[in-house]
């Protein structure tokens, strides 16, 4: 699958959407589980319910969530109308999207192979295969998801064998479809706040991740993440993320410092347990190196916990930023010591 490419906040595609908001054409495209279509941002069709939609980075991604063009905005095609030919095609796959139209059915419609591969590729920038297995493989995504058998989903993608259909999915997801069925993606979201974008990434058993999205460390983080959960972080909403935007909302305002979620970090024994003694930290107090090594039982741990607290991936709810020198001094802080002053000023302020 596609890696990652994160999206402006839901609320905002969702806001510019509905206004029809040109300054968002070709950011994002919507997919309306409704209807199976998907569309540009300023689509004039009838707006969909906030439930209903699901965004997406490019018209790829969406054939790939298993959506078909829209009719009316034409989400695939540049500012001219696409040829004669191309719509027919298009048209063509719609009549059986997980079939296939070889270049014998081709000929037999009075189409010529060659042509309509060159017009496709000219006009799209991907084959007419490409497009045809991207709406294939998208459907069978979405019927495995779904809880659907792989053997149904391999039938109605057309392949023959298991073997085939195994590596053509996963080639294209990064998974195989027994593995897709068992796991959900990670889903990710962006936060404003006033010490700059932060994302946040979750699946049912937690939160996994709180960063600042400009942090280096990010992309090392979401590679662990991938590795070690053995799945995919796409852009998306879940019920945790839902929780967490309100959260950070009132610890910014200083409405409620706490935050009350269900947290699931990866990591091993060490950094488990030197987590968790951050996490019992008092709002606005802090605790040196030399403390937290002596929670641990290892009064020479001091360095390795400084490491620990370094490779925290949940900030803000696991407070490595109240990690301190012993003689009082601000130290290091991947989001930046400006930013770990800010945080200990706010809580106190508030507290």
């Amino acid at each position: 699958m596609k890696s990652m490419e994160l999206l402006p906040p839901q609320e905002t595609m969702y806001r510019a959407l509905v206004n029809r908001d040109a300054s968002f054409e070709g950011i994002f495209f919507v997919g309306v589980r409704t209807t199976g279509i998907f569309c540009r941002a300023t689509c004039s069709a009838k707006k969909p319910a906030r439930e209903n939609v699901e965004f997406f980075p490019s018209p790829n991604d969406a054939l790939l969530g298993g959506y078909r063009p829209c009719l009316r905005c034409r989400p695939m095609d540049p500012d001219r109308r696409p040829p004669e030919l191309i719509e027919r095609l298009r048209a063509e796959v719609e009549k059986a999207p997980d079939g296939r139209l070889t270049d014998k059915e081709l000929s037999a419609l009075a189409i010529d192979p060659s042509t309509a591969r060159r017009q496709f590729k000219r006009h799209y920038g991907m084959t007419f295969q490409a497009y045809h297995r991207a709406r294939r493989m998208g459907l069978a995504l979405r019927k495995v998801r779904r809880g659907g058998r792989v053997d149904e989903a391999q039938d109605s993608s057309g392949f023959e064998s298991a073997s085939g259909f195994r590596e053509a999915f996963t080639k294209i997801f990064g998974e195989p479809p027994t593995a897709a069925k068992a796991r959900a993606p990670m889903l990710a979201e962006r936060f404003d706040t006033p010490l700059g974008t932060m994302v946040g990434i979750a699946d049912d058993a937690g939160l996994r991740l709180l960063e600042f999205a400009e942090r280096r460390a990010l992309e090392r983080e979401l590679t662990i993440l991938r590795r070690r959960l053995k799945t995919n972080v796409v852009p998306g909403e879940h019920l945790h993320l839902d929780a967490l935007r309100k959260q950070l909302a009132d610890y910014f305002s200083g409405k409620k410092l706490e935050f009350d979620l269900p947290l699931a970090p990866i990591g091993s024994d060490f950094q488990m347990r030197t987590w968790k003694i951050l996490q019992s930290i008092p709002i606005a107090e802090t605790r040196s190196y030399s403390w937290m090594a002596e929670q641990l039982g290892n009064p020479g741990a001091r360095r390795a916990v400084g490491r620990a607290n370094g490779t925290n991936m949940i900030c803000l709810i696991i407070p490595c930023h109240r990690v301190i020198r012993a003689d009082g001094t601000l130290c290091g802080y991947g989001g930046g010591l400006w930013r770990k002053k800010w945080l200990l000023e706010h809580e106190r302020k508030f507290v």
